[in-house]
């Protein structure tokens, strides 16, 4: 084991968005970070393989998952994991923006989003677990504010599928802690990206703080979870919502 080398992380859906900014937040503080994406890394993701490691995997498929698990095992070797950052999610929407609620959508498309949002961070907290123990690491689910009440835009399989996350979280957070891991999650209410529709900034008068939040405020609430600052903290999820989910 290199106890000199930089601490490490492995962050899922880091090709743009929230994951995206939270592989450069880690990287500009000295993390070494391994991260997976179905598309091709962004121009400014670290190219040192020494800072930064791409795997391509398209997590929603199960094997992809354990392919993406013993690729990064192997990079890892003997050396700890600090931290596992469980991105990776979808919100599936129609092409005319119409919400799929409980009554519409196809029931194999509800199987999907809780594939990929649900037992895929479940996956890979066990193919990581290892590691993390020898790191005596952390574990940040990113949950959502729509987990925790009836959004007008994001759907139900979506939000139920964020809502079982939540859960897990609790529950890992009790299993993991025999491993000296911790377990915890960020829940982000609007935040300004790419792909955020136009109708989003509708909600904005219901925020208290009169604005969306920045994949920055993720990155930090994240960075913050992981780190040694909060060292005594697990089973706890911080809503980066800019006070929206006190509605």
């Amino acid at each position: 084991m290199n106890t000199n080398a930089p601490k490490t992380v492995v962050l899922t859906g880091a090709s743009r968005g929230i994951g995206h900014v939270t592989v450069g937040y880690f990287a500009a503080r000295g993390w070494r970070v391994i991260c997976c994406s179905r598309e091709a890394p962004p121009p400014s993701c670290p190219r040192d393989p020494a800072q930064g490691i791409h795997i391509a995997a398209d997590l929603s498929k199960p094997e992809d998952v354990e392919f993406f698990i013993k690729q990064a095992n192997e990079v890892l070797g003997d050396d700890p994991l600090h931290a596992l950052v469980n991105n990776a999610g979808v919100s599936p929407k129609t092409p005319y923006k119409e919400r799929l609620g409980c009554l519409n959508g196809d029931i194999e498309a509800w199987r999907d989003v809780f594939e990929l949002n649900f037992f895929t961070p479940l996956t890979l907290s066990r193919g990581f677990a290892a590691a993390l123990h020898r790191g005596k690491g952390a574990i940040c689910n990113i949950t959502s504010i729509a987990g925790h009440y009836v959004h007008p835009f994001a759907g139900s399989a979506y939000s139920t599928s964020k809502a079982a996350l939540s859960g897990l979280t609790r529950e890992m957070a009790v299993e993991f802690a025999e491993l000296g891991v911790r377990v915890n999650a960020v829940a982000p209410g609007e935040i300004k990206t790419a792909m955020i529709s136009p109708e989003y900034e509708a909600l904005v008068p219901r925020i208290p703080m009169n604005r969306m939040g920045t994949p920055e405020d993720v990155a930090a609430a994240v960075h913050y979870l992981v780190g040694d600052d909060s060292s005594y903290v697990t089973g706890t999820e911080i809503f980066v919502t800019g006070g929206q989910h006190l509605y």
